[in-house]
């Protein structure tokens, strides 16, 4: 990515969404992006299969809710930068009249969605923050693809790590399922601190993003569930889940889970 190709866009300043996607092998990051994520791989190497497993976790995720939970609609939010097999590619190959609506509040993820998505079949980008789940809802743009009186599946992957407790992210959750139907899902991944809060690296890692990066707990994990039916087998290691083999990740933990 040219550091002068958006205009009015920051290249200066490491961004979560670009970090992420340098992570995940792609080419839409600016130097300051590659240099950040390249601190957080000199301190922990792992980090960038881990990342690799998180999307990998996604795949299968969406695979399971088209093919064996019957799910058409999804709603990705904190979608970043496309990446590679992105949900409607992966919805559409078993079910082509699968929809998604790709949902950030970024300005640089918004542009590459755009760019990258416009006039594709079944896709809709749509501005929207996590932390504002009604608007999200409410939004008339959404409305146009997504009918919330059928089950929806809600994909929040590596978002909400980024809500402070402030926030209420289990309260964030809650909400946008609130105004689904029975038979919704909601796919959440999410740093753990791998049971060991003290590990310097966590405290390194979370300076980079300025603080505003939570690692918490499997038990506080497991809350951004409370209320609905997990699928099997549960909240586990992405590399771990509906797999026969997988890396077991301290760090990053997800699920799938049905509302009643």
């Amino acid at each position: 990515m040219s550091e002068t190709e958006l205009p009015g866009v920051d290249s200066k300043t490491p961004n979560a969404a670009r970090i992420y996607n340098y992570f995940l092998g792609g080419k839409d990051n600016f130097a300051a992006d590659r240099d950040a994520a390249e601190t957080v791989l000199a301190m922990a190497p792992e980090v960038r299969a881990a990342a690799m497993e998180n999307r990998e976790f996604l795949v299968r995720a969406v695979e399971y809710l088209v093919g064996e939970a019957g799910v058409r609609q999804f709603i990705d939010v904190g979608a970043g930068i496309p990446a590679e097999r992105p949900v409607h590619e992966v919805a559409q190959r078993i079910d082509p009249n699968a929809k998604v609506a790709y949902v950030d509040n970024d300005s640089v993820v918004l542009v590459h969605s755009r760019a990258l998505l416009g006039g594709r079949r079944g896709t809709l980008v749509v501005p929207g923050d996590a932390r504002e789940p009604e608007a999200i809802l409410d939004s008339p743009e959404l409305a146009l693809m997504i009918d919330l009186d059928q089950p929806v599946a809600v994909i929040l992957i590596a978002i909400l790590h980024f809500v402070p407790d402030s926030d209420d992210p289990a309260g964030l959750v809650r909400r946008l399922l609130d105004r689904l139907p029975s038979g919704s899902h909601v796919v959440i991944t999410h740093l753990s601190d791998g049971g060991v809060p003290d590990d310097p690296r966590i405290a390194q890692t979370r300076a980079l993003y300025n603080g505003g990066l939570y690692f918490r707990s499997r038990k506080e994990v497991e809350g951004l569930f409370e209320g609905l039916d997990m699928v099997e087998p549960g909240l586990v290691g992405v590399g771990q889940w509906r797999r026969t083999a997988g890396d077991e990740t301290s760090w990053w933990l997800g699920g799938v889970a049905r509302k009643p």
